[in-house]
C-alpha cells in the first residue's frame, strides 16, 4: 500500500507533537519512570512512590593566608586544591528514604569519609520523621545551612567552634503544616568514629518560628541547645544558641550567638552577617529554618555580603586556631547558573587578648549538580 507525502507529513508533525509532549520523561512497560536531570539525574516512578538520584558538588579552591603570632612569627601559605569533592546517592521507596554522601577528597585530608549516611522515615507526616544515622546534628543556622548554599565561603569561627556539623546517631524532626514551624531533637556521638564512641554521647535540640514567610519576606527566630558528654566530667559541654535572621527583598541578614559552658569555664561569642542580591535576582530562598543558595537569572547574578564576629572561636581559616578574637569578612558572589557559582572572600580577624592576627584571602569556582 502506498502512502502520500502528505500523509508521511502528517504522521512526521503527529510524532514531533507527542515526542514534545513527553519530553525530559523515559517510559517503560508497568509503571512508568520518569528521568529528570534538573538538581541532579533522577529516576522516579511516575506515583512517585519510588525514586534514586545522583548528583555531587565540587568546590575548587585558591588560599592565600597570612599569619603573624608570637608563636611562629609570620607565616604566608598558598594553596589550591579541592576544599569539597562530593558524591551523593539518595533515593526513597514509599515512605522510606534514604542517603549517603561520600567525600571523595577534601582540602586536608585524602577523602574517602561518609558525611551523610541515613535512613529515614516519613509515615508520621510532616511533623514527625525518623532519621537514624550519620546525619546533620539540629543545632545552629550556619552550620544546617549547605555549604552550597552559604554566602561567605567559609562559615563562622563561631559555627566551628560550638557545633558538631554531622554526627551518627538518631533524631526525630519536623515542621508545621503552615511551613513556619521547625523542630528537631536527637541523641548523637560525641567524638570521632572508632569503636566506642557512643558511650560519650551529645543531645542536641533547635526550634525554628518564621512569624512572617511571604515570597517577598521572611522574619526567622530560633534557638537551641547541646550537651556533649565526656569521661572526664569536668570537660562535659552544655551550650545554648539563640538565633535572628530576615530577608526582605533582595537584602538578608542573619545573626547567632552562643554561650558554653565546659566544666567550669564558660565561653561565648557571636556573628552577625548581611547580604545584598544585585541585578533583580530576588529575595534570598529560605525553607525549613535556613536560607537556599541564591538564585540565577539570565546573564547571572551577583551578590556582596559581610560578616563581623568576635568571642571564643575557632579561627582557623586564618590560621589562630581557638582564642578570644574579632574577625571581619567580606565577600562578593556571581552565580552564573543553578550550577555554577564563582565566590571571592576576604577575612581579616585579631586577637583580643594579644597581638595575634591573621587574614585569608580565598577564591572559589563551584559546581554543583
Amino acid at each position: 500500500m502506498k502512502t502520500s507525502s502528505c500523509s508521511v507529513l502528517a504522521l512526521l508533525m503527529l510524532g514531533a507533537i507527542s515526542t514534545s509532549t513527553h519530553a525530559g520523561q523515559v517510559r517503560t512497560d508497568g509503571q512508568d519512570i520518569i528521568l529528570s536531570t534538573k538538581g541532579g539525574l533522577k529516576l522516579e516512578t511516575e506515583d512517585k512512590k519510588a525514586g534514586f538520584q545522583i548528583g555531587g558538588r565540587l568546590h575548587w579552591d585558591y588560599t592565600q593566608d597570612e599569619t603573624n603570632t608570637a608563636a611562629n612569627g609570620n607565616q604566608t601559605l598558598d594553596d589550591f586544591d579541592a576544599r569539597r569533592a562530593r558524591i551523593a546517592l539518595r533515593g526513597h521507596f514509599n515512605d522510606f528514604e534514604y542517603k549517603a554522601e561520600f567525600n571523595i577528597a577534601e582540602s586536608g585530608n585524602s577523602g574517602g569519609s561518609a558525611e551523610d549516611l541515613y535512613v529515614r522515615y516519613k509515615g508520621f507526616g510532616e511533623m514527625a520523621n525518623l532519621t537514624i544515622g550519620k546525619q546533620r546534628v539540629p543545632f545552629g543556622m550556619d552550620v544546617l545551612t549547605s555549604s552550597n548554599d552559604i554566602s561567605l565561603l567559609e562559615r563562622s569561627a563561631m559555627t566551628e567552634r560550638y557545633t558538631l556539623g554531622r554526627s551518627a546517631g538518631l533524631k526525630l524532626s519536623g515542621r508545621g503544616m503552615d511551613k513556619k514551624f521547625t523542630y528537631g531533637i536527637g541523641v548523637f556521638e560525641a567524638d570521632g568514629d572508632g569503636a566506642n564512641d557512643f558511650q560519650d554521647q551529645a543531645t542536641a535540640g533547635r526550634v525554628t518560628f518564621a512569624p512572617v514567610l511571604t515570597k517577598e519576606s521572611v522574619l526567622h527566630f530560633g534557638a537551641g541547645y547541646q550537651t556533649i558528654g565526656a569521661a572526664d566530667p569536668l570537660d562535659e559541654t552544655d551550650t545554648m544558641n539563640f538565633e535572628v535572621a530576615g530577608a526582605f527583598g533582595p537584602f538578608h541578614a542573619q545573626a547567632e550567638y552562643y554561650d558554653s559552658d565546659v566544666g567550669p569555664q564558660n565561653f561565648n561569642g557571636y556573628y552577625a552577617q548581611v547580604g545584598y542580591i544585585l541585578n533583580g535576582g530576588g529575595m534570598r530562598p529560605y525553607s525549613d529554618g535556613v536560607f537556599k543558595r541564591v538564585k540565577a537569572v539570565p546573564g547571572g547574578t551577583w551578590e556582596v555580603t559581610a560578616r563581623y564576629e568576635e568571642g571564643d572561636g575557632r579561627f582557623n581559616d586564618v590560621g589562630l586556631a581557638f582564642i578570644d578574637a574579632q574577625q571581619t569578612a567580606l565577600g562578593l558572589n556571581y552565580y552564573m547558573n543553578d550550577s555554577v557559582k564563582i565566590g571571592v572572600s576576604y577575612m581579616d580577624a585579631k586577637s583580643n587578648t594579644n597581638a595575634d592576627n591573621g587574614n585569608e584571602l580565598r577564591m572559589r569556582l563551584q559546581f554543583t549538580y
